[in-house]
């Protein structure tokens, strides 16, 4: 079997009371066991960082109701980012949610601009109805319809009569 060096492994225990892996320093305890004051010293200067803005502080969106407020609040994020009043964080959840509203804007956008076309084929159809005052004939599509459109009037001309003068 092979011993693991715990010579130089720190003598403290954990919490849940195994013994501390980490390294030793000259003393035979790891940098936290030495100094149990630092670790919440430092845990602290982490939930500074973490810390959320103050609501005074972050400045209000605007309305986005149309594609060219969701272009400028674009470019508003853009560059308070790059003049560090806006935490890269921030902008980096801001950025689904403002492309989500802009794909929610184009949408009801084409929506209600096809339901403009639509109203619009209603009331030409009804108006091209009204103005027809023979019902529509049947036709045959295709090159059978065609060719009956294009074939010759039942005549009175007898078999072998040529059609031109003479």
């Amino acid at each position: 079997m092979i011993k693991k060096q715990t010579s130089n492994r720190c003598q403290g225990k954990t919490k849940q009371g195994q013994p501390c892996r980490a390294a030793a320093t000259a003393g035979g305890l790891c940098y936290f066991h030495a100094n149990p004051s630092k670790a919440s010293e430092l845990g602290c200067v982490g939930g500074r960082k973490n810390r959320r803005v103050p609501a005074e502080v972050a400045t209000a969106l605007p309305n986005l109701d149309s594609i060219l407020a969701v272009r400028n609040t674009v470019a508003q994020v853009i560059a308070e980012v790059y003049a560090g009043r806006l935490n890269p964080r921030i902008a980096t959840s801001l950025s689904p949610l403002l492309g989500l509203q802009l794909r929610t804007i184009e949408t009801s956008e084409l929506e209600r601009r096809l339901a403009a076309l639509e109203k619009q084929v209603a009331t030409e159809v009804a108006k091209g109805e009204e103005e027809d005052e023979d019902p529509p004939r049947k036709r045959r599509g295709g090159l059978r319809g065609w060719a009956e459109a294009q074939a010759p009037k039942q005549s009175s001309r007898k078999p072998g009569q040529s059609v031109g003068p003479g």
